[in-house]
């Protein structure tokens, strides 16, 4: 163990590091100037649409693409008969194929809504009547349709073989003996339905073959590195020979943060006609052919004295998984270290239903954990007449008991302050039912926020062009949380110039490596490197200015000069310097360059070969001190007596996450998770004809997500104090915080309106009566 301390730079009053600013891609976004991945049309473009199966499993017994390949401008009709082979890829956890079902390979059919067919024509509208036209018949098998259904049957470890490693079993103490013991238990279960992405943009991809036999690809990914290296492994090419572009993503969450296999078939169908392809998902096509978070039961059992101080947990999941895969939705891991217990036992297990493979939705483990631990938390309040604060500070995790380390720099008790006293939790009357407004029962609940600070290596580039310009370049993605933004700030921060002048471009293999847009990583591990590298060019520019005779510092030390104002300056005399442009040009430059990245000593084969791996992933403890973020969440709601129906009145976020960089982006993420958890709290469940083995709601009309009239106004708060333990600018993830703690706030407040406890989301109003 090293002690991996930064020492956060220091920022000036008004600088554009922690300045509250617009969105760069903004503008861009609402006046339809960015082009998404499916609006990219390359020259000779044909169009791909998917035909899935009809039934939850069995075999293909006969397929009939006759009709369809008579049809005008249809050029061809891909089937596990005439496919192209596929080799597997690195799997998630470990690298960004999130299945490894390889499509049209074989026969067999898993899940309904598996890919059997895909139709390319001329235009879309050709493509998609002649799938219609594809028949297909099955000899079908029995199935699970999901977790609950009497033929599921609930496995261990050893269902996942040499996967058995990733799941996070851990005992600390004795449990079950501490439990036991206890003078006051609580032993309940909490589950959660299939929650899916609904991203606005749709799952597309775009593929271009070059006559020299590489390949470019262009599709909405949260990480560059991952999906290039997934292509390359399903087509055995060497990755140098792909590219992938991703400038703008309407939306992820998870979904785009690997790769699926219907990117694999645009690949396949432009290899084998030659000419570019683009396949975009139908709506329905996004629930079945892309990984949901998966249904989870969770068990949790708490033991405690009289006083209210914890001295056992035991937290049991169970998580659906996939015929071929498996996933950990890692909901108990919070649970071993949010609070002070000497006593802890976890254990996950599973159900393989005929579903597709789940896979991360934004706060995976935590969103659903936070909702099982913090509602018990509230349980046992109400249990030892306790107010829920009260019960939180009295077992205060003044380190992490999973590592053994003190916390890097934990403010959660001013997030529980600032929180309570901006929502009036003292005015809150504890008695269930008891504070009434008309024909509402009100009813006023909180939990706790966490999520672990992850970082990965990654590079950027800093260019400052002979008229003056800034550029910063990354292979980085923005999926709607602010990179372009971000980027042009920590620039502008070191060259003194404003951040809307700096040009930022990212979403291109051909940049420098950086981090996925997941696991709230990107932001930590690529805005430090940027700056990074702003500062070398800088520094170079500097040497220039001092070492040109021509230049008004000329002989000065490095020390005396500053840039600003697309100046090099003498320090104190602002009347005393030269512009950039005009120093380049008396130094016969055309631009000044800086690279930078924050692979240490990783040597550059194994970044290469790893580069679509999470081999070099920065874990929250991997320091003398864990890092993680904080907050608490309050939540406000009325409750019809006689309706049941329930309103979400208020809901006040405070969080601990180190240095804000940009509160206004900051804000905004934090906010649209807590829109995003409230769907989790009391809308959102795709439901199963287990009849049939099929989604019965797998488009927006009928899976119900929060629309403006669902949210009420949402305040959002900040400590705002540096972590020195996170990266050179302090600053920690927030993108996931503000899915954590949000649907147990809102359940908790449910109970105290009606004194109903809700245990199975979602909390609809005949579970209120």
């Amino acid at each position: 163990m090293t002690d991996t301390a930064f020492r956060p730079i220091d920022v000036a009053p008004g600088s554009p590091i922690g300045t509250a600013t617009g969105r760069r891609d903004g503008r861009a976004k609402v006046t339809g100037g960015a082009r998404y991945a499916a609006e990219h049309l390359p020259e000779g473009l044909l169009h791909a649409v998917q035909v899935t199966s009809t039934v939850p499993a069995g075999t293909i017994t006969a397929l009939d693409t006759a009709e369809a390949e008579a049809m005008p401008g249809v050029r061809l009709v891909l089937t596990h008969r005439n496919a192209d082979p596929l080799f597997p890829a690195v799997m998630y956890p470990f690298g960004a194929a999130f299945q490894s079902l390889l499509p049209l390979q074989d026969e067999r059919i898993r899940f309904s809504g598996q890919v059997i067919a895909l139709v390319v024509a001329d235009t879309f509208e050709q493509a998609t009547e002649a799938a219609s036209r594809v028949r297909a018949k099955y000899d079908t098998a029995a199935f699970v349709p999901d977790a609950t259904h009497p033929r599921a049957r609930v496995f261990g470890t050893e269902v996942c073989g040499e996967m058995a490693d990733v799941v996070p079993n851990m005992e600390r103490g004795d449990a079950e003996a501490a439990l036991a013991e206890a003078p006051v238990t609580l032993d309940v279960t909490y589950t959660t339905p299939r929650h899916y992405h609904a991203a606005m943009e749709l799952h597309s991809t775009t593929a271009e073959w070059s006559p020299q036999g590489t390949l470019t690809v262009w599709e909405p990914t949260q990480w560059i590195a991952g999906a290039r290296a997934t292509f390359a492994a399903w087509f055995k090419l060497p990755v140098e020979r792909v590219r992938v572009i991703s400038p703008y993503i309407g939306g992820g969450f998870g979904s785009k943060g690997g790769a699926h296999p219907h990117a694999a078939l645009a690949i396949m169908a432009a290899h084998m006609l030659g000419r570019p392809v683009k396949l975009v998902l139908t709506r329905p096509q996004q629930f079945t052919c892309t990984s949901p978070r998966p249904a989870t039961r969770n068990r949790v059992r708490l033991g405690a004295d009289r006083d209210g101080k914890l001295t056992a947990l035991t937290y049991d999941s169970v998580n659906e998984i996939s015929l071929d895969d498996l996933y950990v939705e890692p909901s108990g891991g919070i649970a071993a270290l949010s609070y002070t217990v000497p006593h802890v036992r976890l254990e996950y297990r599973f159900v393989r239903v005929n579903a597709v493979t789940p896979g991360s939705m934004r706060g995976p483990g935590e969103a659903v954990g936070s909702f099982a631990l913090e509602s018990a938390m509230d349980e046992l309040a109400v249990a030892l007449d306790l107010d829920p604060i009260e019960l939180r500070l009295r077992n205060y995790s003044e380190r992490d008991q999973v590592a053994d380390k003190p916390w890097s720099a934990k403010h959660l008790r001013t997030a529980y302050e600032q929180g309570a006293s901006a929502f009036g939790w003292s005015g809150r009357d504890p008695r269930p039912g008891s504070m009434r407004e008309g024909h509402e029962l009100i009813g006023m609940g909180m939990a706790g926020a966490y999520f672990p600070s992850y970082g990965y290596p990654s590079a950027a580039k800093v260019r400052v062009n002979a008229d003056g310009s800034v550029e910063v370049v990354s292979a980085g993605t923005d999926i709607g949380t602010g990179t372009y933004t971000l980027l042009a700030q920590v620039a502008a921060d070191v060259f003194g110039v404003p951040a809307d002048t700096v040009t930022v471009r990212l979403g291109d293999s051909a940049y420098p490596q950086a981090a996925v847009s997941g696991g709230s990583m990107l932001a930590g591990s690529l805005a430090p490197v940027a700056h990074q590298a702003a500062t070398a060019a800088r520094d170079e520019l500097i040497q220039l200015a001092s070492a040109l005779p021509a230049s008004p510092v000329y002989g000065r030390k490095a020390g005396d000069i500053r840039l600003g104002g697309g100046r090099v300056l003498l320090k104190g005399s602002p009347a005393t310097g030269i512009s950039i442009a005009e120093l380049l040009s008396a130094s016969h430059r055309d631009a000044v360059e800086a690279e930078r990245d924050t692979f240490g000593d990783i040597s550059p084969q194994d970044r290469s070969e790893n580069a679509g791996t999470l081999k070099f992933l920065r874990l929250p403890s991997a320091g003398a001190r864990s890092v993680y973020s904080w907050g608490a969440v309050f939540a406000e709601v009325g409750v019809d007596k006689d309706l049941g129906t329930i309103r979400l009145r208020r809901l006040v976020g405070s969080y601990d996450c180190g240095r804000v960089l940009n509160p206004t982006t900051a804000r905004s993420q934090l906010l649209g998770a807590m829109v995003m958890a409230s769907g989790a709290a009391l809308l959102e469940a795709g439901t199963v004809d287990t009849r049939q083995g099929r989604l019965t709601n797998p488009n927006l009309a009928e899976y119900m997500v929060p629309v403006n009239a669902d949210i009420p106004d949402i305040e959002v708060l900040f400590v705002n104090e540096p972590d020195p333990d996170s990266n050179t600018l302090g600053s920690r993830g927030i993108g996931e915080m503000g899915m954590t703690g949000t649907i147990a706030a809102i359940a908790n407040a449910v109970h105290h309106a009606t004194g109903r406890r809700v245990r199975d989301l979602p909390i609809l109003m005949e579970k209120t009566l």
